[in-house]
Order: C-alpha cells, then structure tokens, then sequence
C-alpha cells in the first residue's frame, strides 16, 4: 500500500530529529584524572603491613595458638573484610613475618664478604638477621614457647624456617642447589634455632653472647654443613673479632626459628 506523502514527511523529519547530536549537559565540578571521585582506600601493601605489626603486636603477649582473627583486626584497627583481603589466616602472618625478615637481610650489602670464608660470610648474614629480629624479640618467645608446646606447630615452623635459611644461605653465596642443599638448609634451621636460645635471652647490647653462641654452632656444623673451604681460619676483624668467651648455655629444646 502506498504510503502518503504527508506520512513520508512526518517520518523523515523525526529520523533528522533523532540523527541530530544532543545537547550535552552541563558539566559538574571537575574531577582528578584517574579519580572515582570515590573517598581513597588504602593499598593492599598498607593493608598488610597494618595487618603484620598488628599480629606481631598480639604475639608479643599472647601464645600464637590463643590468637584470634579478631584480635589482630582490632589490633590492626582494621576491619575483618580488610584483613581477610590481605591475609587468610594467622598463620598467614606468620609466613609473611618470616617473608619479610628474608627481606630486610637480603636487602644488605654482601659483597664486602666475598673474598672470606663461607663460613665468616654465613655468620656475618645470620648476625644481620638477628639483628632485624630484635625488636621482636617477645613474639619470638611465645613462638618459641608455642613450639615446645605443640609437635606439629613446631614442624610447621621448622618448614618456614628451612625455606627461609635457603636464602640466607643463598645471601652468604653458598649453594642451596638439589637435595645437598636442601640438606644445608635444614642442618642451618636447626643451627639457628640453638642460637636463638641465647639470643632471646642475651641483654648484652653488643650481643656478645649471641654472637659467641653462633660462631660455636657453625664451627661445630661446618663439615655437616659443607662450609670447610680448605684450611679456614677465623677472620679476626668486623664482628668475629667481637667474640665473647662466654660459657655454653645449658642443654635444651631448640627454640622455634
């Protein structure tokens, strides 16, 4: 049927209307480029580091079993949804202390120590780790406590340490390659846990006693350890000059590393 040529009008001016551009409106305040215009949130990063001092806050006087989600939250000053976003459970934090611990040594100089003896480097690396973990030296004894308490927690940490002593291994340029090194790692988790027990109970600011009880624990692992490097002998300057003919301590549990 034909169509009208009035229809034909009407039609062809409302396609004109509605082909036109509209007119655009009228722009409001204007916003930062990259803005939501949304209130800023803090980033993960910050989150988690909340979160970390938060937990290491509780652990400094509470055992680690007797921690809640809840307390290191409120701690934290964060809520349950932020902490859940950045971390999943406390032991979650626990690795990630560890985590970054590893951090803070590797971040140090170690090529000042390239031309001594493995096992001079390797005290110099754990001397700076010990170093790093003094501030937190109570939440390292409720671990440790924790530890003595529970066999699988003590295993369960017994696997962070390993993994962590690879790098320091690594840090003083001796090999973490295969199962020989493996085997490395864990004979040093176990050599620092010994030295721990001293270090948690050494109030020398110069840590004469810790540094005592290392230097003994790695002459008396060093072949276990694959440190002898033909005839070592002990470097007499920087902190091995230092040693302290301090006593062995008394016989007992190793403490959590």
């Amino acid at each position: 049927m034909a169509r009208s040529p009035g229809t034909t009008t009407k039609a062809a001016k409302a396609a004109a209307e509605s082909s036109a551009p509209h007119e655009a409106a009228p722009a409001g305040p204007e916003t930062p480029a990259g803005s939501s215009g949304a209130a800023a949130t803090p980033s993960m990063e910050a989150l988690r580091e909340k979160a970390l001092n938060g937990f290491l806050a509780v652990l400094a006087h509470r055992p680690f079993e007797r921690i809640a989600l809840g307390d290191v939250a409120a701690e934290a000053g964060l809520s349950l949804v932020e902490l859940r976003g950045a971390f999943g459970s406390t032991f979650d934090l626990l690795a990630a202390f560890v985590r970054d611990t590893d951090r803070r040594v590797l971040a140090g100089p170690t090529d000042d120590m390239q031309d001594q003896p493995a096992r001079d480097r390797l005290f110099d690396v754990l001397m700076r780790r010990l170093d790093v973990l003094a501030p937190h030296r109570p939440a390292l004894r409720m671990l440790a406590e924790s530890a003595r308490r529970n066999p699988f927690f003590a295993l369960a940490l017994n696997r962070l340490a390993v993994r962590s002593q690879q790098w320091m291994l690594a840090a003083a340029k001796i090999d973490t390659a295969g199962f020989k090194g493996a085997v490395r790692a864990q004979g040093l988790a176990l050599v620092f846990a010994w030295v721990l027990q001293t270090f948690l109970r050494d109030e020398d600011p110069g840590l004469a006693p810790t540094m005592a009880a290392l230097d003994r624990e790695l002459a008396k692992g060093e072949r276990a350890l694959g440190l002898l490097e033909g005839a070592v002998g002990l470097a007499t300057g920087g902190r091995r000059g230092r040693r302290a003919n301090t006593p062995p301590p008394e016989p007992e549990a190793p403490a959590a590393a």
